[in-house]
């Protein structure tokens, strides 16, 4: 018996992971769907095993155009800014120091109707079974309209 428990020590020291701290500078930014969005600690970057975070940063007027997750929840938290979210069609107000749950299989858009850039930090999980089947994107992505 303590020989097992011995080997189950060594396993889990095996597996621990480090704490790793990724500055948001360092990662280049992915603006496929508009905004600025950053993917920090993922399973490519620091190993994570069940989900990924990140910051994305809206300016004035932009948007992160409609997409999904089929097999991740989102979870988004408001820092800066004033956002909308469209949640299958309907508008939905965020402001500073807000989060929402998006579920599962929820279509969704961010909006920066404000005049000031806005900062979301989000969270999804579970990962995807491969990182291209984590996004279906339902529109696709257009400039923002140049303001005057």
């Amino acid at each position: 018996m303590a020989r097992t428990a011995q080997r189950y020590l060594e396993e889990l020291i095996m597996t621990t992971q480090s704490p790793l701290v990724v500055d948001l500078a360092a990662v280049a930014p992915n603006r496929r769907r508009g905004g600025d969005v950053r993917a920090m600690l993922t399973p490519t970057l620091v190993g994570a095993t069940s989900g990924f975070m990140g910051m994305a940063i809206v300016g004035p007027g932009e948007r992160v155009a409609e997409h999904y997750h089929p097999y991740s929840e989102e979870f988004v938290y408001v820092v800066s800014g004033d956002m909308e979210v469209d949640l299958d069609g309907e508008a939905h107000p965020l402001r500073p120091d807000q989060a929402i749950l998006i579920p599962i299989n929820m279509r969704h858009r961010f909006r920066n109707v404000g005049s000031t850039e806005a900062r979301m930090v989000f969270h999804l999980g579970p990962l995807a079974p491969r990182p291209e089947l984590g996004h279906v994107d339902t529109e696709a992505n257009e400039p923002a309209e140049a303001t005057s």
